[in-house]
């Protein structure tokens, strides 16, 4: 499988970073076709896919349908959702599942043996698999690392830590990743003729997040550093309902609570979603975040209760929710969740194609890294991990038809500097105060100084640089876009452009706007409508 040479790993197959579900899924997808999955932590527990608590959307009941599903998703993105990719997504979704039960996932089902299936917000359907109600993610990831670990053709490699890409005359060849710590830290280059990356998100670089401390977008960022485009940076996601008891990152309060019938109150008892929205704790999520957000901004508290509707079977139907509450001092049978929204997914990232192909050859991603067209401004609730799996399975299909590519034997220049790093915390909370829920220009030419201040302070270390590179984008996608949509909203710019465009630029566009932050907008940036 793999030839090493000093401290180049020569890899036969494809080359995938990021072990969750999008990685993992890919590697098995590739098989019998060799590929090499490298992780910071072990593969089955570490990383967002671990943490999810939804489940996955297909229409699989009776009476629904892919078109319903997809129309359902194009609604959730505010327009910018991609209705071919949507349309893609949804359809493949039902064999996708079937992949994951073949594979030993047990989802929930129901008294008659039949796959039981929820509803979430925007959802018009029941639809939503699930694992021991709130447990999908953790096991979804551990069953493909076991069905991973089984397969001669996957080789798992742990404690590595990816920062940077290997590229020759216009093509990715490799990359390099630190092992080790400290004086016995090693610098390794891996080269693959297919480079595959699977992850995550950058939610991590936020101050008050869901996400695990690995999530801080340093996939995206070695990718823009390359001079790989990026789409739709500026949409990022906040989960309405993270456990509000000072913990970082932050327990979620899966929605599939609010599916079950769980209400949103504040802390004088009033069900304020009513008069929000008409789909009241089930509209959209970026509705439901800012409505929590103001009415904590005004002072106040919000709360989920869970008391009517779900009650004693709180700790059978949502066991890991109920552990989180209860290890804050929170009964969740007889007492309201203190709930907050914090930063949950990146719907932006690498530009893809249908195929996960980037826009250098010999790069593909997956997962919540790359930027499909799929969730467009606002991603609809479980179909994150459905995309993962359906695109990691097209991105095999693809990589098998790219398999023949030689690479030259040379080694391309390693990093200058190359020691481990996390988010300064001046740098998360840049990004939550002035990046975060509700934006406006002078906060974001704000979060964009403080972020090249912190770039320059880091002396070049390159896992630092693909963090702030990936703050830079979110930024920068954010300062350009005026308007409001979706996930993105701007204080100066309530208005919702009638024509709807996506954002595609580079880390040179976004530098740029960094520069001068009073002559952006989208100018070259939007380059196509979105359908």
């Amino acid at each position: 499988m793999i030839h090493a040479a000093g401290n180049v790993v020569e890899a036969k197959g494809a080359l995938i970073l990021g072990a969750g579900v999008a990685g993992l899924f890919t590697a098995l997808k590739l098989a019998p076709f060799p590929a090499m999955v490298i992780a910071g932590a072990q593969p089955g527990v570490s990383g967002s896919s671990a943490w999810a608590q939804g489940g996955i959307a297909a229409a699989l009941a009776e009476g629904d349908s892919p078109e319903s599903h997809a129309a359902d998703t194009v609604a959730a993105g505010a327009g910018l959702s991609d209705p071919a990719m949507a349309a893609l997504l949804a359809a493949e979704a039902p064999d996708r599942i079937e992949d994951l039960l073949r594979y030993g996932t047990p989802f929930d089902r129901d008294a008659a043996g039949k796959l039981a299936l929820g509803r979430e917000a925007a959802h018009a359907m029941p639809r939503i698999v699930h694992v021991q109600g709130d447990r999908a993610g953790a096991a979804i990831t551990a069953t493909l690392a076991a069905a991973a670990r089984s397969t001669p053709s996957i080789a798992l490699l742990e404690g590595f830590h990816a920062l940077e890409l290997a590229v020759e005359n216009g093509r990715v060849v490799g990359l390099f990743a630190r092992y080790g710590l400290g004086a016995e830290s090693r610098l390794i280059l891996f080269r693959s003729s297919a480079i595959i990356l699977a992850s995550g998100g950058p939610g991590a670089l936020y101050a008050v997040t869901t996400n695990p401390p690995e999530s801080r977008g340093e996939g995206l960022g070695m990718a823009a550093r390359a001079g790989v485009i990026i789409a739709d940076p500026e949409f990022v996601q906040f989960h309405p309902t993270a456990i509000a008891v000072g913990r970082d990152p932050a327990p979620l309060a899966t929605e599939a609570l609010r599916g079950a019938g769980a209400t949103l109150i504040n802390d004088k008892g009033v069900r304020f979603m009513l008069a929000v929205h008409a789909d009241a704790e089930l509209a959209p999520r970026d509705v439901v975040a800012r409505a929590i957000h103001r009415e904590i901004a005004r002072g106040g508290r919000v709360f989920l209760d869970c008391t009517q509707a779900i009650g004693a079977a709180f700790p059978e139907k949502f066991p890991t929710v109920c552990a989180s509450a209860r290890a804050a001092g929170i009964d969740p049978v007889t007492q309201p969740i203190p709930v907050a929204p914090a930063a949950h997914y990146h719907m932006g990232g690498v530009a893809t194609d249908e195929f996960g192909r980037a826009s250098l050859k010999g790069l593909w991603a997956c997962g919540e890294c790359a930027s499909t067209g799929v969730h467009g401004a606002n991603r609809l609730a479980s179909n994150s991990l459905l995309e993962a799996l359906v695109f990691g399975a097209r991105v095999a299909e693809d990589v098998h038809g790219h398999n023949a590519v030689e690479l030259g034997r040379g080694a391309p220049p390693a990093p200058e500097h190359w020691q481990a790093a996390l988010p300064p915390r001046a740098l998360r909370e840049t990004m939550s105060r002035d990046v975060g829920i509700e934006r406006h220009a002078d906060g974001l030419k704000r979060a964009l100084a403080a972020i090249v201040a912190v770039e320059r302070a880091g002396a070049g270390e390159p896992a630092l640089l693909n963090m702030t590179t990936a703050a830079k984008l979110i930024a920068a996608g954010a300062l350009a876009r005026r308007e409001s949509r979706g996930a993105h909203f701007r204080t100066d710019y309530l208005q919702t452009d009638v024509v709807p465009a996506r954002t595609f630029l580079t880390l040179a566009d976004a530098d740029r706007i960094a520069q001068q932050p009073a002559a952006s907008s989208f100018g070259k940036l939007r380059m196509k409508p979105s359908c």
